[in-house]
């Protein structure tokens, strides 16, 4: 493990080491790509601060006005055939959102009921595998200006779902309830 630890410390230095003696043998102005992809790097910032902005607010207000309990409420019954703790449902339904907010939805649980509790295991085991979709499809379609997302997210919901299902029916394999 200390050699992998070892490794991961020389990794990224060699790789930029790396990039820089390839772009001088293809004789590239190395710095002046620098500079061209950072001028690009802040236009596509700039481009898409607007939705990120309009998508943080539309958490908070959801999280704090009370919505997303409601919301919860509602679905619990959904869930009540089976023993899928309703403390799980916030962070399922905030993960397809933001992954900021659902981390904070999950240090919640982890001061509730510990990292190591079952609830805990099976937060962590979902955040592996689901995705913000929401967040994602805004930054990468705003950014390429796509404007029809076609099935995108209903395939992002239905791979989330199976997301959802699978992480709790691993935790329930691996740990038990």
């Amino acid at each position: 493990m200390k050699f992998l630890v070892t490794l991961s410390d020389f990794l990224v230095p060699t790789v930029m080491f790396l990039i820089v003696v390839y772009g001088l043998i293809q004789k590239v102005d190395v710095f002046q790509s620098f500079v061209d992809g950072a001028k690009e790097g802040v236009n596509v910032v700039l481009s898409i601060l607007p939705t990120l902005v309009a998508l943080m607010l539309g958490i908070a207000m959801l999280r704090t006005s009370g919505a997303l309990d409601g919301l919860v409420r509602l679905l619990s019954p959904l869930v009540s055939f089976s023993s899928f703790p309703t403390e799980v449902i916030p962070v399922a339904l905030m993960r397809t959102v933001s992954s900021s907010a659902s981390t904070g939805l999950i240090l919640d649980i982890f001061k509730n009921y510990g990292p190591d509790s079952f609830i805990g295991r099976l937060v962590s085991i979902m955040f592996g595998c689901t995705e913000s979709i929401f967040y994602t499809m805004s930054v990468y379609f705003m950014s390429i200006k796509i404007k029809n997302s076609r099935y995108t997210v209903v395939g992002a919901l239905l791979a989330s779902l199976v997301g959802i299902t699978m992480s709790y029916l691993l935790t329930v394999y691996l740990f038990g309830v």
